[in-house]
């Protein structure tokens, strides 16, 4: 069974500090790790609603606005690793041309000499 299908929508309040920001990025920002095709969809289909009403993702926010915000699943963040230095052996290396011993799968990048 789905896990959305027993969630209910949430209410929230705008407050100052949202007043005469967009829906569409209102809600960007709120719901996080949700794609923003996924949050489009849902202002589209009038799932999202400010004060009872559909609205467009044009729609400007007001200080006092209620939104309705559908059940929608958030995506895990994912941790990204910084790439590490490898060390590859060294088979030949001179003034022109460098060598080296790598393993399959791991990509090259040629710059760009000028030609003499």
């Amino acid at each position: 069974m789905n896990d959305l299908s027993k969630a209910r929508a949430t209410w929230l309040e705008v407050g100052e500090e949202n007043a005469a920001q967009r829906i569409d990025n209102f809600l960007l920002r709120r719901l996080k790790g949700v794609p923003k095709s996924h949050v489009y969809r849902v202002l589209r289909s009038g799932e999202v609603r400010v004060n009872s009403a559909r609205v467009k993702p044009d729609y400007r926010l007001r200080a006092g606005d209620r939104v309705r915000l559908p059940p929608v699943r958030v995506g895990k963040a994912v941790q990204r690793r910084a790439p590490r230095p490898m060390e590859l052996p060294v088979l030949h290396e001179d003034g022109a041309l460098l060598a080296v011993n790598k393993p399959t799968g791991v990509a090259v990048a040629m710059p760009t000499l000028p030609f003499s």
